[in-house]
């Protein structure tokens, strides 16, 4: 995926969750932050950051912050919606015969809905933005809804949809993500039991440039956490 239009500007400070102010040239420029979790490895005083411009003229904010140049120098793309985005046009590869994105499931919207040769698929996606020594890991916040979809892939399995987690990696380098324990340790917990009910886990690994976020080469199904075991 790309972005139509980017901007360079350095990070000053996050006053809460949806907002931040940056500096463009000489102008100070409050922005909306594309990812309420903490990023609070990331967004820090003077960090390079990326905005990409609204064509919503009615909007408070002219720019949205999707990405960042982390102090190890990893740039890091945290738009939330982005992984959604990439997953499709990855999907859009991999021969289904049907897509179908935000799907209802039980008590959840699950993110994508696939069908090949008779056989169903159900597929939730996460972003994974938070790196340390080369892994990636997720949750970087509590994330009950994590949970809750977890779950409900467990239910599916039983059912008989092959049922996928997909992790896109927001940022070069890292082909692994593990569970933030030390965050929330019920996702880690729902994670291991998904796991041994079935559910695959899939690393999208991604090349990532201040206007745009792709899958890195001939990623496939064969990147999944039971290859990495294997």
């Amino acid at each position: 995926m790309r972005y139509d239009n980017i901007t360079r500007a350095v990070f000053l400070n996050r006053p809460n969750r949806f907002i931040a102010h940056v500096r463009i040239g000489d102008r100070t420029e409050t922005v909306h932050v594309k990812n309420t979790g903490r990023c609070k490895e990331l967004l820090l005083p003077g960090v390079e950051v990326w905005l990409t411009a609204s064509h919503n003229p009615a909007r408070k904010t002219k720019y949205d912050l999707v990405a960042v140049r982390k102090t190890n120098g990893r740039l890091i793309n945290i738009d939330s919606q982005a992984p959604n985005r990439v997953a499709a046009e990855w999907l859009a590869g991999q021969g289904f015969d049907r897509v179908t994105p935000e799907y209802r499931y039980g008590d959840s919207r699950i993110d994508f809905y696939m069908e090949r040769g008779g056989e169903r698929f159900l597929m939730e996606v996460k972003g994974c933005t938070l790196e340390l020594d080369g892994v990636g890991y997720f949750p970087d916040a509590p994330t009950e809804r994590g949970v809750k979809h977890l779950r409900e892939l467990m239910k599916a399995k039983e059912a008989g949809f092959h049922t996928i987690l997909a992790f896109v990696i927001q940022m070069d380098g890292v082909t692994e993500v593990r569970a933030n324990t030390e965050t929330h340790p019920a996702f880690g917990e729902a994670l291991e039991a998904a796991k041994q009910a079935g559910v695959e886990v899939l690393f999208l690994p991604c090349h990532v440039e201040p206007d745009r976020l792709e899958t890195e080469g001939n990623c496939d199904a064969s990147n999944s956490a039971e290859g990495k075991e294997a």
